[in-house]
């Protein structure tokens, strides 16, 4: 007989899956899906944290009727208010006209602009509790990871943070809910690099000062729950936390991504060269990653993971390869730090693309490495010994 997933003996699991949409954000390549979570915690009141998007409403509906039986929800908690999981919230409060909103300030000045709620709120603070009968929650504010308005929700009596989008990763739940029953958790921990290279990337300070408020708290975890993906155990979440603090810090393995672009071959060429180079001189981590055919969110996870980036782009119309520039723009607004740089490009009648991509360097504050090769038309031999130079620079740079 079927049953709606369980945390605790009281704390259900009414989230849904989405198999269906393409991107996320309408960015991100979603091959495997992604998870809508949303947790309805049964006590003297009934208490739901966060919806799911829209287009699931029916789903989330029923799932909450089949835990509810006909029970009123008493107190909606929104920890994140993106659509993706408040979508559902003014159809919820149609359906339970006399639910209590739980949110702070921030939270219901979205609440009113994507939904037009005004009234029945119940505004916390950071430290602030709430009780509904066994069960006690305490709310601590987390803003800008990686909205303004998030804040986590910790239930006291089964030792369970609710955490919005941190922790969280793309992929569906295909019919298991704990970290524990994953086939492969090094996967797992792959997409939850990448959705947060994508989504919560910049705000890497934001997301220390969100760890340090746990740690100041004390807070005792048994369970993190987040927005999307599977629930924490103790053991999972540590490891997840400590994936976490390296990314949030910018922290990198050694190891290097060619990134270029590529009309007509010949650049390719000179970033082949530049990778024997790297791994001739024992470089053991190497990406290559053509920028008009890898996955922008694959692009930005391995830029987030390894500390060298090489960027190479032909010139055109006088400028930069135009996907470069747009990959540029995805690396310039997350702000990623302390990554050892080098440029190298193309051109037919005039070079433009160099001197374009070596202020990166300066406006990024990285350090740039080697010098910058530039290579006419396809005359490959002119500049072999100058790419192969350049990767043994960056090669002796991650040594230091």
């Amino acid at each position: 007989m079927y049953q709606v997933p369980q945390i605790t003996d009281s704390i259900y699991y009414v989230g849904v899956n989405d198999r269906m949409k393409a991107l996320f954000e309408n960015m991100w390549s979603l091959p495997n899906g992604v998870a809508y979570n949303s947790y309805l915690i049964v006590d003297e009141q009934t208490t739901l944290i966060d919806t799911v998007d829209i287009c699931y409403s029916d789903i989330f509906m029923h799932k909450l009727e089949l835990v509810l039986q006909g029970r009123p929800i008493d107190y909606l908690i929104i920890n994140h208010m993106e659509p993706d999981h408040g979508g559902s919230i003014g159809l919820l409060r149609q359906r339970y006209p006399e639910m209590k909103i739980v949110g702070n300030k921030k939270t219901f000045d979205m609440l009113s602009g994507f939904h037009g709620i005004t009234e029945g709120l119940h505004e916390v603070k950071n430290g602030d509790a709430l009780r509904i009968g066994r069960h006690e929650f305490s709310f601590l504010m987390a803003p800008m990871v990686h909205w303004p308005e998030v804040m986590f929700t910790y239930e006291q009596t089964n030792k369970i943070l609710f955490t919005a989008d941190a922790f969280g990763s793309f992929g569906a739940l295909d019919g298991y809910l704990f970290d524990s029953q994953l086939p492969d958790r090094t996967a797992y921990f792959r997409e939850m690099q990448r959705y947060y290279a994508t989504v919560i990337g910049k705000y890497g300070g934001f997301v220390q000062k969100a760890l340090a408020s746990i740690d100041k708290q004390g807070l005792d975890i048994d369970f993190v729950c987040p927005a999307h993906g599977v629930v924490w155990g103790r053991e999972g979440y540590e490891e997840a936390r400590a994936i976490y603090d390296r990314l949030a810090q910018f922290a990198s393995t050694p190891g290097v991504v060619i990134l270029y672009g590529s009309m007509y071959g010949n650049t390719e060429q000179l970033a082949d060269v530049i990778a024997q180079s790297l791994s001739a001189s024992g470089v053991q981590h190497i990406v290559c990653h053509n920028v008009t055919k890898s996955d922008p969110s694959e692009i930005l996870c391995d830029i987030f993971r390894y500390q060298g980036l090489i960027i190479g782009c032909p010139t055109y119309c006088g400028e930069l390869f135009s996907p470069i520039q747009n990959l540029l723009q995805l690396i310039r607004i997350r702000d990623v730090k302390n990554r050892l740089y080098s440029v190298f490009g193309s051109y037919t009648w005039a070079p433009g693309a160099v001197k374009r991509l070596v202020p990166f360097a300066d406006e990024m504050k990285w350090e740039l490495i080697g010098e910058s090769v530039e290579m006419k038309m396809s005359d490959l031999p002119s500049v072999l010994d100058a790419g192969w130079a350049l990767g043994q620079a960056m090669a002796e740079r991650l040594k230091a």
